[in-house]
């Protein structure tokens, strides 16, 4: 069972950076691809990125590349998603998860989730 708990949400103005945090309860993620998603109201839940634990591919939603970083740390079991260049429309609850699936973007492949963290651009 691995348990994530995200962190490092908040209110922020449009063109703001915020860096979200993972931080998984397993002692090896080798095995896991780390992904988050996020779902705005009244939407549903939508890939945003992920990682593969061993080798570090990543993959991005188009709606955020170029902005949006995802990493890893592997000391500290954490993976981080870096925000930058905010717009209204990335208002979500921003939510990570982990699959035995490599690299897979598909949220029903991902089987743990953390309880998701609130991220708000006002314009």
């Amino acid at each position: 069972q691995v348990q994530l708990v995200e962190s490092g949400g908040g209110l922020v103005q449009a063109g703001a950076s915020l860096r979200l945090s993972c931080a998984a309860s397993e002692r090896s993620l080798g095995p896991y691809t780390i992904g988050w998603f996020r779902q705005a109201p009244g939407k549903e839940r939508e890939f945003v990125a992920v990682i593969r634990w061993i080798g570090g591919t990543t993959y991005y939603a188009d709606s955020v590349k170029g902005r949006f970083s995802i990493s890893r740390n592997n000391t500290k079991n954490t993976v981080y998603l870096q925000m930058n260049s905010l717009i209204p429309e990335d208002t979500a609850v921003y939510f990570c998860a982990a699959s035995l699936a490599s690299g897979t973007t598909w949220k029903e492949a991902y089987d743990y989730w953390g309880q998701g963290t609130q991220v708000t651009v006002s314009s």
